[in-house]
């Protein structure tokens, strides 16, 4: 990846910043790694208030890291570059069932172990898995984050998997794919996926894998999709918050280490993508659930993570269905009192996207709704928005960006995804530019050009 040595009101620093002390002892030789600033923020008087650096381990993987002033905890994020479409029919649910197991025990930790080492010290802990990523998280204050980084590197590398908690845990996961099979929302947005990309497709897939794939897992399978997708050249570790990036480069050196983990050299894989796109043809499927309301989301195909005309699209999903003061939410809920829950939305991948409008309705209601929408995207395809709209929504989003990254944990989040799946780490004075630059036109275009691909459409609810 190239990542551009941006600068927000200020120069970069070459030597050691008086805020930041012992900053030039985060430069590792050459022979062992390689050590970039890539971004300083100053306030008004000139004092830094952030600082994003990165390094790269001859191993292959990358470190990311902010200094925040003034921060008193810490957030720290593992991330695999690997998700449910990178699964292939008996391992589908793979990705899922291994973040399970990663808390189960390692040589060194029992699961209770782990359970306890951050409680211990007040500190939040969790994982998730996407299509594309799998995550590992942590938040605790600053003194303790070299813990934090120990028992992450001891799980990553160390995890045991082995027959018993595999067992185990299959039935937790079967539990928990049966909880999303009760919840409307999880069932209706799995429809769409399916409808749009193919059932069979990576894209098309749920996360969790499905009862059948997950009762016939094995252990090892779940070991070799473990030792194929967790090294070190397809991980991404980022840290936010109270720190010195030269410490967290020497904590995570010594976590990670163990079982040879760093051994090797490697470049970073790169972003998955290419010149294959997957298409939306279009279409519809109904799910009769014996469920009070109706859920239905319409959708068609959208950018892909790094379209330029992302930015775009997000001023143009804002002023549709991005909050109360939105054209679907204003017509939909206080105009008709069709529906109590109404929003747009915007999902990019790497090589596809998906923009629609989800909304829960009284069955007898379905068919205006379902009119009411098509004939608003309509009228933004074919007239745009106002430029009222364009000044709400770009404020809602610079205004929405600035906020959620006011704590270490956003601002982590934004520095691990940027820098595993995006190819560049753009400084948050960059995207709120790239906002601010949006056009009436811009939008229009988008508009025009989006919604009149196929649309596919997925609802359930009572027969």
């Amino acid at each position: 990846m190239n990542h551009p040595v941006s600068q927000t009101a200020g120069q970069l620093d070459a030597g050691r910043p008086s805020a930041f002390p012992d900053q030039s002892e985060t430069e590792v030789g050459a022979g062992r790694a390689s050590t970039r600033t890539l971004e300083t923020v100053r306030d008004a008087a000139g004092q830094i208030t952030s600082q994003v650096r990165r390094t790269q381990l001859p191993s292959g993987l990358r470190i990311v890291t902010e200094q925040m002033a003034g921060a008193r905890s810490a957030s720290i994020g593992v991330w695999i570059g690997v998700g449910s479409r990178d699964e292939h029919g008996a391992t589908h649910g793979a990705s899922h069932f291994l973040e399970h197991l990663l808390f189960k025990g390692t040589s060194r930790r029992s699961a209770f172990d782990i359970s306890i080492a951050l409680d211990a010290v007040g500190g939040e802990f969790n994982a998730f898995t996407a299509k594309e990523y799998t995550c590992f998280h942590a938040r605790v204050l600053g003194e303790d984050l070299p813990l934090a980084v120990d028992v992450l590197g001891d799980m990553i590398t160390g995890s045991l998997i082995d027959v018993h908690d595999v067992d185990a845990e299959r039935d937790v996961i079967l539990d928990e794919i049966a909880m999303h099979e009760d919840d409307p929302d999880d069932v209706v947005h799995n429809l769409l996926a399916e409808v749009a990309w193919g059932e069979e497709a990576p894209l098309g897939r749920p996360i969790a894998g499905t009862t059948a794939t997950i009762e016939a897992m094995t252990q090892d399978q779940i070991q070799r999709f473990y030792r194929h997708h967790y090294t070190p050249d397809n991980m991404v570790i980022s840290v936010a918050g109270a720190l010195d990036h030269g410490e967290v480069v020497r904590a995570v050196q010594q976590a990670f280490a163990q079982h040879d983990f760093l051994a090797g050299t490697a470049e970073p894989k790169a972003c998955r993508g290419g010149a294959h796109r997957p298409r939306i043809a279009g279409g519809e499927r109904r799910l009769a659930r014996h469920f009070e309301q109706v859920n239905l989301v319409l959708g068609v195909e959208g950018p892909a993570r790094d379209d330029d005309e992302r930015f775009t699209l997000g001023v143009l999903n804002t002023a549709l269905g991005g909050g109360t003061s939105s054209r679907l939410f204003q017509e939909i809920r206080e105009r008709r009192g069709l529906a109590y829950s109404v929003y747009s939305f915007a999902s990019h991948y790497a090589d596809s996207g998906l923009v629609g409008v989800a909304v829960g309705c009284l069955p007898n209601r379905t068919d205006e709704v379902l009119a009411v929408v098509r004939q608003q995207l309509a009228e933004i395809a074919a007239h745009g928005i106002t430029a009222e709209e364009l000044a709400r929504g770009k404020g809602q989003l610079t205004g929405g960006l600035v906020l959620g990254l006011e704590d270490s944990g956003a601002r982590m989040m934004r520095l691990g995804k940027a820098e595993l799946v995006h190819t560049e780490v753009l400084g948050i004075d960059e995207v709120m530019a790239r906002i601010d630059a949006v056009t009436l036109e811009d939008v229009r275009h988008i508009a025009a050009e989006v919604f009149a691909r196929p649309e596919v459409l997925a609802v359930v609810g009572p027969a």
